[in-house]
């Protein structure tokens, strides 16, 4: 795609020109191959969820988005995967462009579905007109992915509502193709459990969907990481990585809790895995953190950096 042969050309440029000095974040994910030039790896995003998860009930963080882009970019992180309400105001591009400017760290792309429910045709018309607005919007930030989640019904899904969910995103994924942008299916944990019964009724009817899994939703929705990996590896182009300890209880960091990320990094190895990655920090309820956002976050993108060889 033509953002990846910019972000190489950046990349190439970059590293010619700062020989010894400093290192920018989007050379954190690249390494040399056999012509001396750099190559882009697995880049290592953040999405800005711990940031709005304090704007109940629309998540809406843009008051918070300098920070965001303050934190992130010290941490040496790739880029910021945004939530789409931040999309939504007038003066988004523009305002999110300058942060992306200022703090130079790119806008990797969004996730989407928050509060609405795909699997119904009377909501199609009210989220087709949000998408044609969002879409556009990231495009004009030169970002690359989209994560798409299909919202909750409270049950199982029937057949019809499977193929309505798919009518929609098949034009979803259109609109994101023709922008130069990178559709992605995104789950929480009601996509993938019941044995993946709504992931599957989707994937039935969009085989070739790429496929941009949250591993911790994964594993508490009862899927093994790993078994998921080894099933649907060549459709990953994206996952979003966050940590608990034994009892479930999400850390601070990536890196503090359980998750056997060894074993999931064998997985992706395997499945040749050549996509992105954020890491998603979440806390519980009432939790404060010990150390500021910015440590958390580059102790994070160390920890995955090292454990997944990005």
């Amino acid at each position: 795609m033509k953002s990846e042969y910019n972000r190489r050309k950046f990349i190439k440029n970059t590293a010619k020109a700062s020989l010894g000095g400093i290192v920018l974040p989007s050379m954190f994910s690249s390494k040399i191959d056999s012509n001396n030039d750099l190559v882009a790896n697995v880049a290592i995003c953040g999405h800005l969820w711990v940031y709005a998860s304090k704007f109940p009930p629309n998540w809406d963080c843009t008051p918070n988005l300098e920070q965001v882009f303050a934190d992130m970019a010290y941490a040496g992180l790739y880029g910021v995967e945004l939530m789409e309400v931040v999309l939504r105001r007038d003066d988004a591009v523009k305002r999110i462009a300058a942060l992306s400017d200022t703090y130079g760290i790119k806008v990797s792309g969004s996730s989407y579905g928050v509060g609405f429910q795909m699997a119904d045709k009377a909501q199609h018309q009210k989220i087709w007109e949000d998408i044609q607005l969002v879409v556009p919007r990231l495009a004009a930030l030169n970002a690359e992915t989209f994560g798409i989640s299909v919202g909750h019904v409270g049950r199982m899904k029937t057949e019809s509502e499977l193929d309505a969910q798919a009518e929609l995103l098949k034009r979803i994924f259109t609109i994101c193709e023709d922008n130069g942008i990178q559709p992605n299916l995104h789950n929480h944990t009601y996509e993938v459990e019941n044995d993946l019964h709504d992931l599957k009724g989707t994937l039935q009817r969009i085989p070739n969907a790429n496929l941009g899994p949250d591993l911790n939703w994964l594993i508490r929705a009862g899927v093994d990481p790993v078994d998921f990996i080894n099933t649907y590896g060549s459709q990953l182009v994206y996952l979003h990585i966050r940590d608990q300890y034994a009892d479930g209880t999400w850390t601070e960091y990536v890196g503090q809790g359980a998750t056997d990320f060894k074993a999931i990094s064998e997985a992706l190895q395997a499945a040749d895995f050549k996509g992105k990655a954020a890491i998603e920090l979440a806390f519980p309820d009432g939790f404060e953190p010990k150390n500021a956002l910015k440590e958390d976050w580059k102790k994070s993108r160390v920890f995955v950096q090292e454990t997944f060889g990005w």
